[in-house]
């Protein structure tokens, strides 16, 4: 039976090197998969940090991915396994469109995201992954807050000041001195203290007599 399995954790727990391993173990076993992405880094790539990439169809807004998925088999392609990679960006109907490709066509997806983005709250891709998928599962590699702990939220900074408000999409690691991305322990994120911050000296104030 085909299955719709959401993996999920935060920045640099390796989501999109180990979509790209399940890829590469799929196809040595013979099956055919399609890859998928929406927002990554490489634009129609899916991209790891440690530098592993394979051509993907961007996810555009209004793309039908069953209707998608099914003129493909039609044509004459063989899907075994669907992987999506970015799959917080997906809306929650393109989620509904991938549990009819399951359900429907019995093709296996394999879905790769964040839960949550930078306010703490969930993406609503994520939310309604975590309401239809046959299997959810964290991933075991843990991301570190700059004080060691493990991180469990994703930070967008500006300047290496953390923020609390904006778009919720705004893709980083394209100029750090504009917009990044960083990982911290839930104590450090509530209490706005990046690494940047951290790293800064305090300033001294003189007051005068």
């Amino acid at each position: 039976m085909a299955e719709l399995t959401f993996f999920y954790g935060t920045m640099n727990c390796g989501k999109s090197t180990l979509a790209l391993q399940i890829h590469h173990n799929a196809v040595v076993a013979g099956k055919t998969c399609e890859l998928l992405t929406k927002h990554d880094r490489g634009g129609g790539t899916i991209s790891s940090r440690i530098g592993l990439a394979q051509p993907a169809t961007v996810v555009a807004e209004g793309l039908d991915l069953f209707a998608y998925v099914a003129e493909r088999i039609a044509d004459g392609h063989t899907i075994d396994v669907l992987i999506c990679d970015e799959a917080q960006f997906y809306t929650p109907e393109h989620v509904e469109q991938l549990a009819d490709v399951v359900d429907q066509l019995g093709v296996d997806v394999q879905a790769f995201g964040l839960l949550t983005d930078f306010t703490t709250g969930l993406f609503p891709g994520s939310r309604r992954f975590l309401e239809l998928a046959d299997r959810r599962q964290e991933l075991q590699v843990e991301a570190r807050c700059w004080c060691g702990e493990r991180g469990t939220l994703n930070a967008r900074t500006v300047d290496g000041r953390i923020q609390r408000e904006g778009e919720q999409v705004v893709v980083g690691d394209v100029d750090a001195d504009l917009v990044a991305y960083e990982v911290l322990c839930r104590r450090h994120h509530r209490a706005g203290v990046t690494r940047a911050v951290a790293d800064r000296p305090l300033e001294v104030v003189e007051l005068s007599a």
